[in-house]
């Protein structure tokens, strides 16, 4: 019974759907106005086209040349923006034009979706070079990093993120605490140790230098977890 009514609820929605198409084409299946900058093409169809086969990249290029997108205009007038543009049409392996955009509004039952870039049509060669494209957020955060955007994001999207903490220093134990504790006012381009362990700086560069080491700035250079910190390692209350 209750499939029988699933069926029933599904074909009485697509008997909607093509009542709608047929009393309102325009709103409903219509691709809608072309965008202003090809308003003059607007009655000719077969400018971007092919008959019973759709648009197609390749009447794109007749007007829009590769080595000229985001340069020059189809006119030929210089491109000039207040912040400059990555001309990163040329890095594409597959020159796909309708999978980032369209040039109608589309129908009023889509014209809201959203329709990312599809970063898998650049070459391979240039999918970590985010910064030819995309600038680091003003954070601290992100200030200074040079290991690269790959290590928390991916191109399916900028969020959500993860950051492989335990590349650095593993955060188990004791040591499962806030940011702040080590990343003071969370200033992530910068930690220290002395948020929670007992020993001051003077007397753990003595007790180093008993073993011949006097760089102890860099603490996760020979510390990457809470496993034998040993005598050096106690911690307040521990």
């Amino acid at each position: 019974m209750t499939r029988r009514w699933g069926l029933i609820g599904v074909a009485a929605s697509l008997m909607v759907l093509l009542a709608l198409a047929i009393i309102f084409p325009h709103q409903m299946i219509a691709p809608g106005a072309l965008i202003p900058a090809h308003a003059e093409i607007t009655n000719n169809c077969f400018a971007c086209h092919k008959a019973l086969a759709g648009a197609s990249p390749a009447k794109c290029m007749d007007c829009h040349k590769l080595d000229q997108i985001g340069i020059f205009t189809t006119k030929g007038a210089k491109i000039v923006r207040p912040k400059p543009k990555a001309a990163f049409h040329q890095m594409l392996a597959e020159q796909n034009c309708m999978a980032c955009h369209s040039d109608h509004a589309g129908p009023l039952l889509i014209r809201h979706a959203d329709k990312r870039f599809a970063h898998d049509l650049l070459k391979p060669v240039v999918q970590g070079q985010c910064q030819t494209c995309h600038r680091a957020p003003a954070t601290s955060l992100h200030r200074g990093e040079v290991s690269g955007c790959a290590q928390c994001h991916t191109v399916a999207g900028w969020t959500p993120a993860k950051f492989d903490h335990g590349r650095f220093f593993k955060l188990e134990g004791d040591h499962k605490v806030a940011c702040v504790t080590c990343h003071v006012n969370n200033v992530y381009t910068r930690y220290t140790c002395f948020g929670c362990h007992e020993r001051q700086p003077a007397q753990i560069r003595a007790l180093h230098a008993e073993e011949g080491i006097r760089d102890i700035d860099n603490c996760v250079r020979c510390h990457r977890s809470s496993e034998g910190e040993g005598e050096g390692g106690e911690r307040k209350g521990g």
